[in-house]
Parts: structure tokens; C-alpha cells; sequence
């Protein structure tokens, strides 16, 4: 009885095996990718940022951060301190917001929707690099439109497509949907348009951990940096 093809054969099927373990072994469970996730925005806190374009040139200083509670951002009116860079958590989510301007005209009325334009930056905290930006020329004549409704202080919206085929967000992610930590803003900020040149439109810098963020995000677990400008479209 010939035993060589046995043996080569118990050989291929422990090779087999090892290379599954191997395989399982370099992958990251959820809870690992949470947590790494967790470091990288600690990090990102920490650090002096300064985010670049391709070219080096500096798109926006990010500076280090000084977080506060939603007890203290109340405290002081619902307003974050420049001066300070402060940033409030909000715990439920872990979305880190900073209100740079508050905008013009009145905030979303409960019961009322509107349309509005978003212009935006997108930093993968992760990748330390920009992912997708619509605050430049090319985008200019189409950008991002969010229909979004107040529904008793709880905001739900989607990116319209009708009126010019979807801006950076639909066009790059293929959704619709708007990352929900986007939304968080709209409680304390005001949503007009320009009318004079000493007014600003509301403009909020924003952390979004991958729970919060886009479908990309949320599947391949990472947070973005982004800094956004909201005005209302004209009726």
C-alpha cells in the first residue's frame, strides 16, 4: 500500500488550514477597528492640523482642539469659542462640532422644509488626507442640495437630485442619504442666504465618527474631518 499520497495529501490540508488561520488572524474584528478609529481621532484632537490639497497648498488650519461638554456649549449659549478652538462633544454620537458662524436669517421652523446648499471639505482622519471637496470651482454651479424637514426638533433630509443630478456627495458615494452627524448643526444654526457683505452664511466644522458618517465610512470604519457652509436656496 503506497502511503506517499496520503501523506501529501494530509499536507495540502494542513498547509489549507494554516493559511485560513493566517487569513483570520490578519483580520481586524470590529471592536479593533472601533478602537483604532478611537486613537485616530484622540490624535487628531492632539495634533496641530493643518490640511493640505494634493499640491501642499494649505486648505484650511485646523489647530489643536479643546473639547467641551454639551453642559458647558449651553452654558455658553449654545456657542463654541474660537478664540479657544473649542469643539463640543455630543456624547450620544460622538459627533465633535464647531459653530464658526451661525449664519444668517432664522433656523428651520419646526413642521417646515427647505432646501440648502451645502459647500464642504471632507478630511479622512484615517487616510490624513483629503477625500472629497466641493468648495472649489468645479463644483460651483452644482453643488450639494439637502431638502431637510424639522420634524419636532428631530431633523431628517436627502440629497436632491432633481434639480441638478446630485453634487460631490451623490456623485462620488451613490446615496442619497445624508450622513446624519451632518444634521446636528441644524438645532443651533441659521440657514439664510447673503444679503449684504458684513453677513456670513452658517459655517460649522464637524468630526464624524464612522457611525455617523456615509455609507463608505460606516462599512470601512473611519472618521472625516469636515468644515461646511449651509445656505438656504431661494424659493
Amino acid at each position: 500500500m503506497k502511503k506517499t499520497p496520503i501523506i501529501l495529501l494530509a499536507l495540502l490540508l494542513l498547509a489549507s488550514d494554516l493559511l485560513l488561520l493566517t487569513s483570520c488572524s490578519s483580520g481586524e474584528t470590529y471592536a479593533e477597528q472601533k478602537e483604532k478609529e478611537s486613537k485616530a481621532i484622540s490624535s487628531f484632537l492632539d495634533r496641530d492640523i493643518v490640511v493640505r490639497d494634493a499640491q501642499g497648498n494649505v486648505v484650511c488650519e485646523v489647530g489643536k482642539i479643546e473639547t467641551i461638554t454639551e453642559e458647558q456649549f449651553i452654558a455658553q449659549d449654545s456657542t463654541t469659542d474660537l478664540s479657544r478652538n473649542q469643539y463640543v462633544l455630543f456624547g450620544n454620537s460622538g459627533v465633535y462640532m464647531q459653530i464658526r458662524r451661525k449664519g444668517t436669517g432664522e433656523k428651520l421652523e419646526i413642521g417646515k422644509t427647505a432646501r440648502v446648499i451645502c459647500r464642504f471639505i471632507e478630511f479622512n482622519i484615517m487616510g490624513d488626507s483629503i477625500q472629497l471637496r466641493s468648495d472649489v470651482n468645479y463644483w460651483h454651479t452644482n453643488p450639494d442640495i439637502m431638502k431637510i424637514s424639522n420634524n419636532y426638533g428631530s431633523f431628517t433630509a436627502n440629497f436632491d437630485t432633481e434639480i441638478n443630478g446630485g453634487g460631490a456627495m451623490y456623485l462620488q458615494y451613490g446615496s442619497t442619504s445624508v450622513p446624519s452627524g451632518w444634521l446636528i448643526p441644524f438645532t443651533y444654526i441659521r440657514i439664510g442666504r447673503q444679503d449684504s457683505p458684513d453677513e456670513g452664511i452658517a459655517q460649522v466644522r464637524l468630526i464624524v465618527p464612522h457611525s455617523e458618517g456615509h455609507a463608505n465610512a460606516t462599512s470601512n470604519v473611519y472618521p472625516c474631518f469636515y468644515e461646511i457652509t449651509f445656505q438656504k436656496m431661494r424659493d
